[in-house]
C-alpha cells in the first residue's frame, strides 16, 4: 500500500520549520512513500523548495498561483498524489519515524477508511503555566479527553490525519470556505470532510495514538492575548460549521459537558486538595477561554443573522 504524504507551505519565514517537517517525512521508516509539496502561491518559496528537494525521488511539487488557502492546497495535493493513502501534516510539524507505518498498520489491519494519530505539543519555548490541556485543541494538538487508543473518532487534528484517497476525493476533499487564507478566522476544516465522509460511508477515524507528530509551538501560540482571540474566532468557526453541517453541533456540546460537569470538578477538587498558583491559573483560564469561544459564537450567530436581514 503506497501512502502520499501531503505538505503544504506558503511563507518564507517558516521554511527552516517546514524544511525539518519535510527531512521528518523522508527520514520515515514506511516504504512505498510520496511526498507532494504544495507551494501556496508564494514563488519565491516554490524556487527553494525545488531547488533542496526537486531532485530527490518520490517527491512531487506543485505552486498554486495564487494564494488559494490551506483547505484548496490540501485537497489539490490529494488530486496530484498517487498513493492508496494520503495523509497530511502541518509545515510545523515533526513526524516520528514510524508515523506512517503506524497509520498504515491500521489500514492493513482494519477496515478503516480514515486513521488520524496523536498531536504531541511540543513547545519550542517553556510552555506557560496558565495552559490547560483541555484546551490544547487551540493550538492543534490533542485535548484532554481527546479519546482513547484506537477509538473512533469524528476527526483528528490537521497536524496527523489521513484518509484512502479516492474516499477522500469522493467526498470533495476539505470545504475551501474553512481553513487559514491570508486574514480569515474560518478554522476546524478537519470536522465538515470527516462529517461528509461519515455521511456517506458510516465511518469515521480510527485514533491511533501510537502514530505520532510533535506539533511544535512558537511563543506566540503560549500568549494569553493570542489565546483568547484564538478561543473567539474558535467560536464564530463553531456558529459557521453549525449551518454549514447543522450535525457538528452535537460533539461540540458534547465536549463542554464533560469539561463543565467532569474536567472542572475534578479540577476544583485538586485545586482544594493541593493548592497551587498554577493551578489556579488553568482553572480560571478555562472560565476565559470557554467565555470567549462562547462570544464568538454568539458574535457569528448575530452576523449571520445581520446578513440574513440585508439579503432579505
Amino acid at each position: 500500500m503506497k501512502v502520499s504524504v501531503v505538505i503544504c507551505t506558503y511563507a518564507m519565514d517558516r521554511y527552516d520549520v517546514f524544511s525539518k517537517c519535510v527531512d521528518s517525512v523522508l527520514a520515515q521508516t514506511y516504504d512505498p512513500i510520496e511526498v507532494v509539496i504544495v507551494v501556496d502561491g508564494n514563488e519565491a518559496v516554490f524556487d527553494r523548495v525545488r531547488s533542496d528537494y526537486g531532485d530527490l525521488d518520490g517527491v512531487v511539487l506543485h505552486r498554486n498561483e495564487d494564494n488559494e488557502g490551506i483547505s484548496y492546497s490540501r485537497t489539490r495535493g490529494a488530486e496530484l498524489a498517487t498513493g492508496d493513502v494520503v495523509a497530511f501534516i502541518d509545515d510545523d510539524g515533526i513526524a516520528a519515524p514510524d508515523w506512517i507505518e503506524e497509520l498504515a498498520r491500521v489500514y492493513d489491519e482494519t477496515d478503516a477508511i480514515a486513521v488520524g494519530g496523536h498531536a504531541k505539543p511540543d513547545w519550542v519555548t517553556e510552555k506557560p503555566d496558565f495552559f490547560p490541556a483541555e484546551f490544547y485543541w487551540l493550538v492543534g494538538c490533542d485535548e484532554r479527553g481527546m479519546g482513547e487508543h484506537m477509538d473512533e473518532l469524528r476527526n483528528t487534528y490537521g497536524s496527523n490525519i489521513s484518509f484512502r484517497r479516492d474516499v477522500f476525493l469522493n467526498v470533495g476533499g476539505y470545504d475551501e470556505n474553512t481553513g487559514r487564507k491570508g486574514d480569515r478566522h474560518i478554522q476546524a476544516h478537519e470536522a465538515p470532510v470527516c462529517i461528509r465522509m461519515a455521511n456517506k460511508y458510516g465511518k469515521g477515524v480510527i485514533y491511533n495514538r501510537n502514530s505520532v507528530v510533535d506539533h511544535q509551538l512558537f511563543e506566540y501560540r503560549g500568549d494569553f492575548r493570542w489565546l483568547v482571540g484564538r478561543s473567539f474566532w474558535q467560536g464564530y468557526s463553531k456558529r459557521i460549521m453549525d449551518i454549514l453541517l447543522p450535525e457538528a453541533a452535537g460533539d461540540k456540546n458534547e465536549y463542554l459537558t464533560q469539561l463543565m460537569f467532569e474536567f472542572v470538578p475534578k479540577r476544583l477538587w485538586n485545586l482544594a486538595r493541593d493548592p497551587s498558583v498554577p493551578k489556579a491559573k488553568q482553572l480560571v483560564a478555562i472560565f476565559v477561554f470557554t467565555a470567549a469561544v462562547g462570544f464568538g459564537y454568539l458574535y457569528g450567530l448575530l452576523e449571520v443573522d445581520r446578513s440574513q436581514l440585508h439579503t432579505g
